[in-house]
C-alpha cells in the first residue's frame, strides 16, 4: 500500500509524476484504504471517502459513486467495524453522494443506527434540480466522460441516478458537531458548487475540503454545467489556509501534509482563480466583448506548470466564460449574436457564397493540417449544418474533430470534441 503523503510530497516538492491527462496521476481510483493520520483514513475512489475514528463511531466525508459504494464500505470495514455515526456530504455531486445507500445498507445489516447525513441546506435543492434534468444530465455526463462509466448510473448502471440519500441534518453557514473525541467545524462556501462544505478538525489540524482542491486546474468553468463561483472559491482556500492545517484531505487527488506545503498549494490555486476573475472583470469594466476577453486573459505559465494546476480536466478559457456568465449574462457583446439565424440558415448561406459545402470542407481540412483547429471546426460545422445528409461532409467532420480531440489537453474539451466525432462517424454509417 502506497504512502499517500509521501507520494504527494514528491509530486509537490520534486515534480515527480507531474503531467498526464484527464484527472491526472494524483487522482487514483483503486478502492484501497490508507491511514493518513492517527485514526484518519482515506479510501481512494471517485470520489475518495475520508474517515475519522472518533472513539464513538466513524465520521465519513463523502460516499463516492453508487457503483463504488459497496467496495468503499468493504475497505472501511477492513479498517474499523465501529458504527458510522455521521456522514458529511462535501457537496451534492453524484460522485460524492451516490455511495451513501451502501453506507446505510451496511448499518442495517450490522444492526447499527443509521448515520446522520449532514450537508449544506442547498443540497436537497440540487437533488430536486437533478430530478428535473435527469435526461440532460445523463447526456452531458456521457459526453464529458466519454463513456467511462463515471456517471453514477441508474439501477441498470447507465445514465444519471434517480435515487438520493437525502440529508437528515442541514445547516446555513456554520455548524459545530461533536462526535466522540472529535470536534468538527463545518463551513459553507460556494466554489465548484453553491452547496459546498469544508470542515476543520482541530484535534488533527486537518481540513476536509471536498473538491476545493482536486489536483488539476479547478473545475470552475465546466462548459456543460451550471454556474461556478471562482472568486468565492479562492476566498474559501484562503480561509482554509488561515487555519494553518497540517493535513489537507481533498476528495480527489492525494492528501497533503505539512503546514508550509499546504499553504503554498492553497495560495497557488487561489491565485490562479483570482487572476482569471480580476483580469476578466477589468476588461468587462472597460467594455470589452467576450471574444476579446477569451483571447486575452491567461493564467501565468509558472502556475499552470504546478503539478496540481495542470489544465487537464477543466481549463482557464472555460473559467473566463463562466466569469462572464456570472457577471455579464449570456449576451457576449456581439450584436449579430443577440438574435442570430439558425445554424442551418447560416451554413447554407455561407456555403452558397463559398461555392458549395465542399469548399468549406476542403478549407477546414487545410486549416486542420496547419493546426488551426478553432477555424477548421467552425467551417466544418457550417458545412454540416448546410448539408446534414452529405456523407463526405460527415467524414471530414469526424476527421477534424477527431484530430482536435487528440490535440486538446482538458478532459472536458476532449469529451465534447469526441462526442462530435462519434456523431459524424455514426452518421457516415447511416448514410452508407
Amino acid at each position: 500500500m502506497a504512502d499517500l503523503l509521501e507520494l504527494s510530497r514528491r509530486m509537490i516538492d520534486e515534480g515527480e509524476g507531474a503531467g498526464g491527462g484527464g484527472l491526472g496521476p494524483a487522482n487514483r481510483v483503486n478502492l484501497e484504504l490508507s491511514e493518513v493520520g492517527d485514526g484518519v483514513a482515506m479510501v481512494e475512489a471517485f470520489s475518495h471517502v475520508v474517515a475519522f475514528d472518533s472513539g464513538a463511531g466513524l465520521v465519513l466525508f463523502d460516499a463516492s459513486l453508487g457503483p463504488f459504494g459497496p467496495a468503499v464500505v468493504g475497505a472501511l470495514r477492513g479498517w474499523r467495524t465501529d458504527p458510522v455515526d455521521t456522514l458529511v456530504y462535501t457537496h451534492g455531486h453524484v460522485d460524492h453522494v451516490g455511495g451513501a445507500a451502501a453506507v446505510l445498507a451496511d448499518a442495517d445489516e450490522r444492526g447499527h443506527r443509521r448515520p446522520s447525513v449532514v450537508a449544506h441546506e442547498s443540497v436537497p435543492a440540487r437533488f430536486d434540480r437533478y430530478d428535473l434534468t435527469h435526461g440532460y444530465n445523463s447526456v452531458i455526463n456521457a459526453r464529458q466522460f466519454g463513456g467511462t462509466g463515471l456517471t453514477g448510473g441508474d439501477d441498470d448502471g447507465r445514465g444519471f441516478p434517480r435515487r438520493w440519500v437525502r440529508p437528515t441534518v442541514t445547516y446555513h453557514d456554520r455548524l459545530q458537531l461533536h462526535v466522540g473525541d472529535l470536534e468538527l467545524a463545518l463551513h459553507h462556501s460556494r466554489g465548484e458548487t453553491d452547496d459546498h462544505t469544508w470542515t476543520w478538525v482541530p484535534s488533527c489540524r486537518a481540513a476536509c475540503i471536498g473538491d476545493l482542491m482536486v489536483w488539476v486546474f479547478p473545475n470552475a468553468g465546466n462548459p456543460q454545467k451550471v454556474q461556478r463561483y471562482p472568486l468565492d472559491w479562492a476566498r474559501a482556500l484562503r480561509e482554509i489556509a488561515a487555519h494553518e492545517p497540517e493535513l489537507l484531505l481533498p476528495a480527489h487527488g492525494l492528501p497533503i501534509a505539512g503546514r508550509e506545503r499546504i499553504h503554498t498549494v492553497l495560495d497557488d490555486v487561489a491565485t490562479a482563480l483570482e487572476v482569471l476573475v480580476h483580469q476578466t472583470l477589468d476588461m468587462m469594466n472597460e467594455g470589452a466583448t467576450l471574444d476579446e476577453i477569451v483571447h486575452s486573459v491567461a493564467v501565468p505559465a509558472h502556475l499552470l506548470a504546478k503539478p496540481y494546476l495542470a489544465p487537464t480536466y477543466d481549463e482557464p478559457e472555460f473559467v473566463v466564460r463562466n466569469v462572464w456568465r456570472m457577471y455579464g449574462g449570456w449576451y457576449d457583446g456581439n450584436p449579430a449574436r443577440l438574435k442570430p439565424p439558425s445554424d442551418a440558415a447560416a451554413g447554407r448561406e455561407l456555403a452558397a457564397l463559398a461555392g458549395g459545402a465542399d469548399v468549406l470542407v476542403r478549407r477546414a481540412l487545410e486549416l486542420a493540417d496547419d493546426g488551426d483547429f478553432r477555424l477548421a471546426c467552425h467551417l466544418v460545422e457550417l458545412a454540416a449544418a448546410a448539408t446534414p445528409d452529405d456523407r463526405a461532409v460527415h467524414v471530414a467532420r469526424a476527421d477534424v474533430y477527431g484530430r482536435r480531440r487528440h490535440a486538446e489537453a482538458s478532459l472536458m474539451a476532449k469529451g465534447i470534441y469526441g462526442w462530435a466525432e462519434r456523431q459524424s462517424s455514426a452518421r457516415v454509417e447511416e448514410l452508407g
